[in-house]
């Protein structure tokens, strides 16, 4: 009953985004093209498509092909204003957000990370740098038409296809549906390590894809437990009696079907998306810890909770407890791997030539 009072909203919402995207197409309101390499990452839905993991592969492929390449975020949740390149003095959640500091303590010293709400500006103060990049990666950047880039990323979660879904606050797509014929590769994340080629050509089906539009089926493989806020790494025992899980993303479950291997009971605890962590959640965390009667437990978040964490006064309610993060990597299906990864390489390369 409540989703179907909150119809009307997304109505009219789906308008003002239809309008908008209308004055874009009319000239109105203007992209600006660029004559190099420009890759956007992005997705339809609030969140929970796994961009972060993604921008992360894309900037490993381009490392070893030897591509000096940037990552450029708007920066959601910082308080700072402005372009801001990051560095050892501007690297955490406050300063850069925290996808970008994950991004910054995962490649500091390889690539260049910067932050700016508007993206145009971030792009030409990049470029007009001493040492511009060969290729800018812009994270989250499927509804910022003011910038038109070469090559258009479109993730779209497994359980939760953008086909499926709903404008919020009735569902929860923040764009139209339309708006993927804007993407160049459409890639569905999360599924299943194994993946048959049944479900594969039933997902390709629903999703109808362009001519000029590839898909491809992406899955997450996790890394060694990582603890917080030292970053050592942790082997897994082989079996918990109890794994209490503490997220602030969307979508979790390809994380919590992961830990049900290891535990016997899994304890759950979420926030909303980017939540800043307050002294009373991280207490509730260091109380559910505290009421399991048994020695075989820990704590688990994930490595982008743990970018806000790191440098918040609370963490100490949790520095005797044993808390870990779960690095994430992005494995392609089959054939899919090569296909996907000479595509981009293949775009980098042909404009460099051309620019």
């Amino acid at each position: 009953m409540i989703r179907v009072l909150l119809a009307p909203f997304s109505w009219l919402y789906a308008l003002v985004v239809w309008v908008r995207h209308l004055m874009f197409d009319m000239g109105i309101l203007t992209q600006k093209p660029y004559h190099f390499p420009l890759i956007s990452i992005g997705n339809l839905a609030m969140g929970g498509t796994g961009k972060t993991p993604h921008t992360e592969y894309l900037v490993r492929l381009l490392l070893d092909q030897k591509i000096n390449a940037a990552i450029l975020s708007r920066g959601y949740g910082r308080k700072t204003k402005g372009f801001l390149k990051a560095d050892e003095q501007n690297c955490d959640a406050n300063a850069i957000g925290d996808e970008p500091a994950q991004f910054f303590h995962e490649f500091s010293g390889d690539i260049k990370i910067a932050v700016d709400g508007n993206r145009r500006e971030g792009i030409d103060i990049l470029m007009n740098a001493d040492d511009p990049p060969e290729v800018i990666l812009l994270d989250d950047a499927m509804q910022h038409r003011y910038v038109k880039p070469g090559l258009s990323i479109l993730l779209t979660d497994y359980r939760n296809l953008y086909v499926d879904d709903h404008m919020v606050p009735y569902g929860g797509l923040r764009d139209l549906k339309s708006a993927s014929k804007r993407a160049n590769i459409i890639v569905v994340t999360k599924t299943e390590q194994v993946l048959s080629p049944i479900i594969r050509r039933y997902l390709a089906k629903k999703l109808k894809p362009e001519p000029y539009q590839r898909v491809y089926f992406s899955y997450f493989k996790y890394g060694k437990l990582i603890s917080v806020p030292s970053f050592r790494k942790k082997e897994w025992d082989k079996k918990y009696s109890v794994i209490i899980l503490f997220t602030g993303i969307a979508n979790p479950y390809p994380l919590k079907d992961h830990l049900r291997n290891y535990c016997s009971e899994l304890i759950t605890i979420s926030f909303p998306d980017h939540h800043v962590f307050t002294e009373k959640d991280i207490e509730l965390v260091r109380n559910k810890y505290d009421e399991q009667f048994t020695k075989k437990k820990l704590i688990i978040t994930t490595e982008k909770d743990a970018m806000r964490l790191v440098n918040s006064p609370y963490l100490r309610v949790l520095e005797d407890l044993p808390l870990f993060y779960l690095p994430i990597e992005v494995k392609f299906h089959g054939e899919d791997e090569g296909a996907f990864n000479n595509q981009i390489i293949n775009y980098v390369r042909k404009n460099k030539a051309d620019s």
